[in-house]
């Protein structure tokens, strides 16, 4: 697993596909991903053409939501603006969709044919300026885990890319090894009520059922944003993204707070952990390790 002074991996590539080796050298790191190193790409800019450079501002967001996204049927939300300007904007994030789809498939040819592309999106507004509760604050550490959207312990590989245009990194810390994290906090967990799962269903507080990985996930998440001595003295370093660096992880795995920044983009992947080169090191495997039972139904 990487350890923190060793989590960020720089490489070298400025081409998103293989079309010139020169450029684009890096293929088959499936291992690193898998454990725990963030893939730093500090010369693989999304590149903006002239027109799509009047998208950087706040103003393009329509206030709701703090990402604009583009969903899988392709519709667009959180963009204000005119018909032509909500669809040049989709048009733009289409493409970085399709130029992180191209990444990680010359990236990780043991996963090709196997990731599941989620919804891409934008983010224009300032991290500094937002207001949200405890759970929702993304300044403070954490593995990603969502209360409505269970995942039944698929993982989240997640492209990203600074555009910000005046020279301001994206600001990030990073924390200690998924199984260190779970063994600080595993004596903190209580299994989830009997028939909440299906409550929450019923409720529609979920989408669908709420797995006992979905359910410990979520409290993993929890306890780490509410721990704030851990949130200050825990193991964890500084990582500043600048301005055209491309950055890879699994979100779910490696322990990150996003501190400062604006104008970036996002793509994420969907990958089923018997579908990784070392599937014992997703976070599934290392709780149902930990817990000693299956922590999804049976298929």
């Amino acid at each position: 697993m990487a350890a923190l002074d060793d989590i960020l991996r720089t490489l070298p590539d400025s081409a998103w596909e293989a079309r010139t080796s020169e450029r684009a050298p890096t293929a088959g790191v499936e291992h690193l991903l898998e454990a725990g190193h963030v893939l730093c790409f500090p010369q693989l800019a999304f590149e903006l053409t002239d027109a799509e450079r009047r998208f950087l501002t706040p103003s393009i967001s329509d206030g709701k939501a703090k990402n604009i996204s583009l969903r899988d049927d392709g519709s667009l939300r959180g963009a204000s603006g005119s018909a032509q300007d909500q669809a040049e904007l989709r048009d733009m994030i289409q493409r970085f969709s399709n130029q992180a789809q191209a990444l990680v498939d010359r990236l990780f040819p043991h996963y090709q044919g196997k990731l599941r592309a989620a919804k891409a999106s934008y983010r224009p507004m300032q991290v500094e300026d937002r207001e949200t509760s405890w759970r929702k604050d993304d300044t403070r550490l954490h593995v990603d885990a969502f209360p409505s959207t269970p995942i039944r312990g698929v993982r989240l590989l997640r492209v990203f890319t600074n555009l910000n245009p005046a020279g301001r990194p994206r600001q990030w810390r990073v924390g200690e090894t998924f199984p260190e994290f779970l063994q600080r906090f595993a004596p903190q967990l209580t299994p989830p009520v009997p028939g909440s799962a299906t409550v929450l269903r019923a409720l529609k507080i979920t989408k669908s059922r709420r797995t006992d990985y979905d359910h410990y996930m979520l409290q993993l998440h929890d306890k780490a944003k509410a721990n704030l001595d851990y949130q200050r003295n825990g193991p964890q370093r500084a990582v500043d993204f600048a301005p055209g660096t491309t950055w890879v992880v699994f979100s779910d795995q490696v322990l990150h707070a996003v501190m400062g920044g604006q104008y970036m983009m996002e793509q994420t992947f969907y990958l089923e952990p018997a579908h990784q080169l070392y599937p014992h090191t997703a976070p599934l495997k290392v709780l149902e390790d930990l817990m000693g039972k299956a922590l999804l139904p049976a298929a």
